[in-house]
């Protein structure tokens, strides 16, 4: 199956299967890329957000139009902020923040549960690292790009480069099969 891709720089559409890391040095500019990547060609998203609750990612969409009927939310902050969880039917929680086995438990059961073009969005892996510990966090990302290339779904995920030794951002490189490189002015580059 192939997906479109609408983010500048990258090639028109990547096969299922494909992880896209967006290396970014602040939060700035992730949103528009984040909603560029889930708007086109698909049938259902799932956003994994490690770095703010549901209501924020909701409020997200709503604001760059993305059609939220598609969309299922995992949060993974809210516990930590003491905020109420009411799951939903695309509304999900884990225990806590670092609840690695959580995350990607959810992430398959998303992708068991949907037919079609699947996009999933990490929205960041440089909050899961500050919780759960790079390790961990790196460990998280194999396991949920396996699941992406299993159910020929493809994923975007969010790292700051600026919170992460060289030799750690390598090590996020080598795991992916495009990189998006986005640039404090909101330009950005890309290799595949």
């Amino acid at each position: 199956m192939e997906y479109s891709l609408e983010i500048d720089g990258t090639p028109n559409t990547v096969p299922g299967g494909t992880g896209i890391l967006l290396l970014h040095p602040s939060t700035g500019e992730t949103d528009r890329m984040d909603t560029e990547f889930l708007k086109a060609d698909t049938d259902h998203f799932l956003v994994i957000s490690t770095r703010t609750t549901a209501r924020e990612v909701k409020q997200k969409l709503e604001y760059y139009d993305v059609d939220e009927r598609r969309a299922d939310i995992l949060d993974t902050l809210s516990i930590e902020r003491g905020y109420s969880r009411r799951s939903s039917e695309n509304v999900h929680y884990v225990a806590a923040p670092d609840d690695v086995d959580g995350i990607v438990e959810q992430v398959r059961e998303f992708l068991d549960d949907h037919d079609g073009k699947l996009r999933v969005s990490f929205d960041s892996i440089t909050e899961l690292a500050y919780y759960a510990g790079e390790d961990a966090a790196l460990e998280a990302v194999e396991r949920i790009l396996a699941e992406l290339v299993d159910h020929d779904a493809v994923g975007l995920f969010h790292l700051s480069e600026e919170v992460h030794d060289d030799d750690v951002v390598d090590e996020f490189r080598a795991l992916f099969d495009g990189i998006v490189d986005l640039d404090e002015d909101g330009s950005a580059t890309a290799e595949f």
